[in-house]
């Protein structure tokens, strides 16, 4: 039971092309593709354009935003 040599992926691989196609295979993996860039891309924004807006509409008057929430009794 060691690990699958060289020719079993082979034997798999081809297996999965006889079941699928090239042609499914090949968009199914720009789907994964661009799904991919896309969660890449909105793990890079760090904010939407409006607060960004807002944050350096602050620095330029030189306010601070910041607060802590108070408890109500």
């Amino acid at each position: 039971m060691g690990s699958f040599s060289i020719w079993h992926w082979l034997i798999v691989l081809v297996v999965v092309v006889l079941i699928f196609g090239t042609k499914k295979l090949r968009n199914v993996g720009q789907d994964l593709g661009s799904a991919v860039k896309g969660f890449k891309d909105g793990m890079n924004s760090d904010a939407t354009p409006a607060a960004k807006a807002d944050d350096s509409a602050a620095q330029k008057e030189g306010r601070v935003i910041d607060a802590e929430p108070t408890d109500k009794k």
